[in-house]
């Protein structure tokens, strides 16, 4: 890793077009995200593919959309079409709180500025390059194109959006993860499809007049209610959702119609889920697991939180009602093989920055792997949006031998001295009781393998809240299985000598959140000793039942009323009983609870402790 050339690289600028005697590009991806050489970065992941597939490719990351838009100049006109990629995280979510204030860092840029891209670079990105170079294609990628497929609700605009390609002029979204429809997509137009006669590519969204569409209207299309409608109508948005979510994690998914504007977004059935081979080989393709050399002495967070971790899995199947994964990777589990994480994790003991720790061996959800429907042609027929809610599906194999077997050995491996486990942990996994026992002796050596070996003293869970009226909504587990959970480490930590911390994550304002279900979630936190650190207060991200049903005041599934925190007044309430044990938060709660009538959570949360007293902030010197 210390003597990388720039030819290691994909090219981003003309000079390292000419070291490789280049003087074409068959695909210019511009990239919301610094270039990072990485298999968790999807601009590098997707440029590599293609790569592998024998076309040039050069990547902008970043460029300027100011004044004379050189660096949407600097590379020309590709041979194919030009790529986005606006980032790994949507733009809006990647620089506001749910406050609509700017976060601390962006993440994905050089020294966490937040200078480096705009809001919605999918959209200014495309414009700037259809000014520029109207005849030649754009083809919109990632997970702000991905989630904004339809009609979908925008926090940050408080507004309906209609699909992204209707904003930017963009010639097709591909969404999900990209590597097989990327590749598909190429290779047509290599052959001489031009882009705009490409309107039936699996896992691809496009715009077309009724007349185009391919094979016309049929009978097993899902047609949506039309933007027009859902604008009038917040209920027919619900009821939108609710197909969307389903056709996104179902094995034989239908075409999905929307009426918008006069013509129709075509949004085409995924691709089947990716096989433990093809993961294989995306995580095999060269990557110098790098920064570009242009960052050198720059730090990139995103990237410092992952160099010397690894990814084993794809998918989730919790389906949580707040979680965008299953609109873009859907519910099923693909794994790496066995030989193929130790071949990454070998890579990663290369890193100078390895000193014998691997900062995460996880997936999306940290103990997934493996597991699958016992009966596949049970898993074809399903429409469920999660495995393990309202409980886990009886076909769902939920043994954790495999993971087990995979962290013995990257342990076994010389070098490695620990592997620490930083994604989220489903404790409802390891609780669950099987049919089978050798499943169930399975996950009582894993929670003990996990506990002993692989937590850094603090270890990660979500139970998210208290309250099981509200952990329904959000599809996850009744805070009893946190309760149940948590006996276990604390046991298991006395049995081994262990100072180690459960961290739990809550969210206030979730839709169905009232702030007594704060407060109350404020006095069994404090009961179980722990003043909450890892809290957020809602965010509506694009295109998650959540989102909806606080925009719309409905259950998609139900289409029953449902109660969400929107002003600015209610959502602060709900937020301030995670510090009820700060000072300058006491008089206020105490206030809120006399005002709901709960003066008993007062003496709950306080008793013992002195009267409430004004809070005088420290003054810093004279006026």
């Amino acid at each position: 890793m210390q003597n990388m050339m720039l030819t290691d690289f994909l090219p981003t600028t003309k000079k390292e077009l000419e070291l490789r005697g280049w003087d074409y590009v068959d695909i210019i991806i511009f990239s919301g995200d610094a270039y990072v050489d990485h298999p968790s970065f999807g601009a590098a992941v997707i440029g590599r593919t293609w790569e592998a597939e024998g076309y040039r490719v050069a990547i902008v990351p970043q460029p300027d959309w100011h004044g004379d838009f050189r660096d949407f100049k600097k590379l020309g006109k590709p041979r194919l079409f030009f790529a986005i990629s606006p980032g790994c995280m949507d733009s809006m979510v990647n620089k506001y709180t749910a406050n609509r204030r700017l976060r601390s860092e962006d993440a994905y840029s050089p020294d966490g500025r937040h200078d480096c891209r705009p809001e919605y670079p999918t959209i200014v990105y495309t414009k700037i390059l259809k000014q520029l170079y109207p005849d030649t294609p754009v083809i919109l990628g990632g997970i702000e194109a991905s989630l904004r497929r339809v009609t979908h609700y925008d926090y940050w605009q408080d507004r309906l959006q209609k699909c992204i390609l209707c904003d930017s002029d963009a010639d097709m979204v591909t969404y999900g993860m990209g590597e097989r429809v990327s590749t598909e997509l190429a290779n047509r137009v290599a052959n001489g499809t031009p882009v705009s006669e490409i309107k039936d590519l699996p896992q691809t969204v496009v715009l077309c007049r009724k007349e185009e569409i391919p094979g016309g209207i049929k009978e097993d299309d899902i047609m949506l209610h039309s933007h027009e409608e859902c604008l009038k109508n917040k209920r027919a948005q619900a009821e939108n959702i609710r197909h969307i979510e389903e056709e996104s994690n179902r094995i034989h998914a239908q075409r999905i119609l929307q009426e918008v504007d006069g013509k129709f977004v075509v949004v085409n059935p995924p691709y089947p889920t990716m096989t433990t081979e093809e993961l294989d080989h995306s995580h095999d393709l060269p990557y110098t697991r790098m920064p570009h050399p242009k960052y050198k002495g720059k730090r990139i967070p995103a990237y410092e939180m992952i160099k010397l971790s690894v990814n084993i899995h794809r998918g989730c199947f919790g389906g949580c009602a707040f979680c965008t994964i299953s609109a873009h990777q859907g519910k099923f589990i693909t794994c790496r093989s066995k030989e193929n994480i130790l071949r990454e994790v070998k890579k990663v003991m290369e890193h100078p920055d390895f000193k014998g720790y691997l900062s995460d061996l996880g997936g999306p959800s940290a103990n997934m792997y493996g597991m699958a429907g016992k009966n596949p042609k049970a898993c074809e027929a399903c429409k469920r949006p999660s495995c393990i809610h309202p409980n886990v599906c009886p076909n769902l194999d939920t043994d954790h031998t495999k993971l087990l077997d995979i962290y013995h050995a990257v342990d076994a491996l010389p070098g490695v001295k620990k592997s620490f486990i930083g994604s989220g942990v489903r404790y409802d996994l390891l609780l669950h009781r099987s049919k089978d026992e050798k499943t169930n002796e399975a996950a009582r050596l894993y929670t003990r393998e996990l506990i002993t070996n692989h937590v850094s003293g603090r270890l990660k869970v979500a139970p998210e809240h208290t309250s099981d009226k509200v952990l329904r909504l959000m599809r996850k587990p009744s805070f009893q299985q946190f309760r149940d959970f948590k006996h276990i480490f604390d046991r298991i930590c006395r049995e081994e000598g262990l100072r180690q911390q459960i961290i739990p994550y809550f969210i206030s304002s979730h839709p169905g959140c009232h702030a007594e279900d704060m407060a109350e979630l404020a006095v069994i936190t404090k009961g179980l000793d722990f003043q909450l650190e890892q809290v957020q207060d809602f965010t509506p991200t694009p295109l998650t039942i959540a989102t909806e049903t606080w925009y719309t005041g409905y259950d998609p599934y139900t289409l029953e009323p449902v109660y969400s925190a929107k002003s600015q007044k209610e959502k602060l309430q709900q937020r301030q009983f995670f510090f009820w044990y700060k000072p300058e938060e006491r008089r206020n709660i105490e206030q809120a609870l006399r005002n709901m009538g709960r003066p008993d959570l007062i003496a709950a949360l306080y008793k013992g402790t002195a009267p409430a007293r004004p809070f005088k902030p420290k003054r810093h010197g004279k006026r």
